[in-house]
């Protein structure tokens, strides 16, 4: 990684942004100068893409403040969802004898830890599927959780597009050290805050599978992407497209998988970038 930008470089044919910690700032926020920096991207007939481990559910908040409703990389990879149809285009999902499999694993390797399952239906908010079910006791790492408690057995007992695993005694990094060696592939594993949570998504499936299947949708090369994160679920996207920009406040992880590193999202390193060309 460089942090000199590489100011002679073509104008992207599609931008890629992470929503926490790259694109809002502190406050959870899209600023004017970002809101800005996007309208500009996408009046040019650029697409602008969020890549997130968001599900669909908690990606309008983003689209009423940046007043347009772009197609997301949903669950570190795993759905592909068109806010402006609200259809969820595709997801895949850990199989039933996976995720048993790895909350066996969990529960004997992380002793006290609680599990929960992400999982969507047709659209959003799709109200024949419990989309967030946890175990009793699971302690949330966001505010407003909108989990529905079940049983242990209950949260695997139906395939899940990202399997969470929480143990708020410990960070993130150590938990995802102590589980890699021992789930043999079976599925992909990445954290997105260090606070003590850890996802797991179907094998090989990342920010980056996710990103490559819209880009190919949209006939652009990876080559042609500038993307945005901050965190070690952001490294395989950050590693693959032409331009990997790691935020100011990002993980070293990501910092080390990017090309270069622009200020914070609390100082706009989104706008400031994409301010190059737009």
């Amino acid at each position: 990684m460089t942090n000199a930008p590489n100011t002679t470089r073509l104008a992207p044919r599609l931008v890629a942004s992470d929503v926490d910690g790259t694109l809002l700032d502190q406050h959870e926020r899209v600023t004017e100068r970002t809101r800005r920096a996007v309208s500009a991207v996408v009046a040019d007939g650029v697409p602008f893409v969020l890549s997130t481990g968001r599900p669909p559910r908690w990606i309008h908040p983003v689209v009423d403040q940046l007043g347009y409703a772009p197609m997301s990389v949903c669950a570190n990879g795993a759905v592909i969802y068109d806010a402006a149809s609200d259809r969820v285009l595709s997801a895949e999902t850990l199989s039933v004898e996976t995720l048993q499999w790895l909350a066996e694993i969990a529960y004997r390797a992380l002793p006290g830890c609680g599990l929960a399952a992400e999982r969507v239906g047709l659209t959003a908010h799709d109200s024949a599927t419990p989309q967030f079910v946890s175990s009793p006791g699971y302690e949330h790492a966001w505010l407003n959780p909108d989990n529905v408690e079940t049983t242990e057995d209950d949260v695997v007992e139906t395939p899940a597009v990202k399997l969470l695993i929480r143990l708020t005694s410990t960070t993130s990094g150590h938990m995802a050290d102590v589980l890699s060696p021992l789930i043999a592939g079976r599925a992909d594993l990445t954290f997105s805050t260090d606070n003590g949570l850890i996802e797991l998504s179907a094998p090989g499936v990342t920010k980056a599978s996710g990103l490559a299947r819209v880009a190919e949708s949209l006939s652009v090369d990876m080559a042609d992407i500038v993307a945005f994160g901050d965190m070690p679920n952001d490294v395989p996207m950050l590693s693959m497209v032409g331009l990997g920009v790691a935020m100011g406040n990002a993980h070293p992880a990501a910092v080390a998988a990017a090309n270069e590193q622009t200020v914070s999202n609390a100082e706009d390193g989104v706008a400031r970038v994409l301010e190059r060309w737009w």
